[in-house]
């Protein structure tokens, strides 16, 4: 089985990815962009750096329409893996730090037995499930959703996902308002996992698992704020694939990715748009997945008929 991780950064090498490059079994390969410090990147074994100019050379219509100095700069390591015959790809963010058993447990594309809950709104958060955290949403869930989340009805059951979500302790991925908020620092419960649903849910590409034979359907998409892995997470479990949510395999220390850092107030800017169209776009995708055409930007949809050329 090959497989890859794929991250993008302009931060020097941090300690998480140092740590994911001694995994053994794994090829992690980042995506530069105009602000990385390219040179400190080179030699560092198991790893594979994309310089700008061979993003360029390569995929040069996807990077024009991706652009620069974005974290969507990730799909072409992504992409990258990919073409190099990937059969399972993990996508990180440098400031999760690995646990030593990260990587070990796979689920994807294997019988899998579930804590699954069965809801009968459109959308369902793994985040409100978890002992201690009922208070906490996960970024990109319908925030007029929150106090009508439902966990009651929960079974065992037996399934075979195409996305592993794996969680994380530390600073967990909320949005701006709950940050604002609670400020949480997180130790989840191992017990209370893997979760799933019978309804999609919000998950990010800070620390997944996915299958090669869904690289075509998910795209991290441009333009949009911090919704781009949000609105990839729905629209890929539209097009019938499940996720599960994993116990925490890493440790979050946001202080580690402080070179790109925006303030909190600007983080809830990037994801207003995600506020006003969560609950329709979950809609509509429930009834067609391409209707998420009319919630992106025209340059964002050219970059993802791109991707889909790229990845048949």
């Amino acid at each position: 089985m090959k497989k890859f991780i794929a991250t993008t950064t302009i931060n020097p090498p941090t300690e998480a990815l140092l740590k994911y490059s001694k995994l053994e079994g794994w090829t992690i390969i980042v995506a530069g962009d105009l602000k990385t410090n390219h040179e400190l990147f080179h030699g560092i074994e198991n790893v594979i750096y994309l310089s700008p100019e061979e993003q360029e050379r390569k995929y040069p219509k996807l990077s024009e329409l991706i652009g620069w100095r974005c974290i969507q700069r990730r799909n072409f390591a992504i992409l990258e893996a990919y073409k190099l015959g990937a059969d399972i790809i993990g996508i990180i963010d440098d400031d999760n730090i690995p646990y030593d058993d990260w990587g070990l447990n796979l689920m994807v594309n294997k019988e899998t037995e579930v804590n699954y809950y069965t809801i009968d709104d459109t959308v369902f958060d793994s985040l409100g499930a978890l002992d201690g955290y009922k208070h906490l949403w996960h970024r990109g869930f319908p925030m007029e959703k929150i106090p009508y989340r439902d966990y009651s009805n929960k079974i065992k059951k037996t399934i075979t996902p195409k996305i592993q979500a794996i969680y994380w302790n530390g600073d967990p991925d909320v949005d701006a308002v709950c940050r604002m908020i609670y400020n949480p620092v997180c130790t989840f419960n191992d017990e209370n996992f893997p979760i799933s649903s019978n309804k999609p849910s919000p998950f990010n590409s800070q620390n997944i698992i996915i299958t090669r034979d869904i690289v075509n359907d998910y795209f991290l998409f441009p333009h949009i704020g911090r919704m781009d892995d949000i609105w990839a997470s729905y629209y890929v479990q539209s097009k019938g694939n499940q996720v599960v949510f994993s116990k925490p395999g890493v440790l979050s220390d946001r202080t580690l990715g402080s070179v790109g850092r925006y303030s909190i107030i600007e983080d809830m800017k990037r994801e207003y748009i995600g506020m006003i169209n969560n609950t329709e776009l979950l809609k509509d995708l429930a009834l067609d997945p391409d209707s998420i055409k009319k919630y992106l930007p025209e340059k964002s949809w050219e970059a993802f008929m791109e991707w889909k050329k790229l990845t048949i």
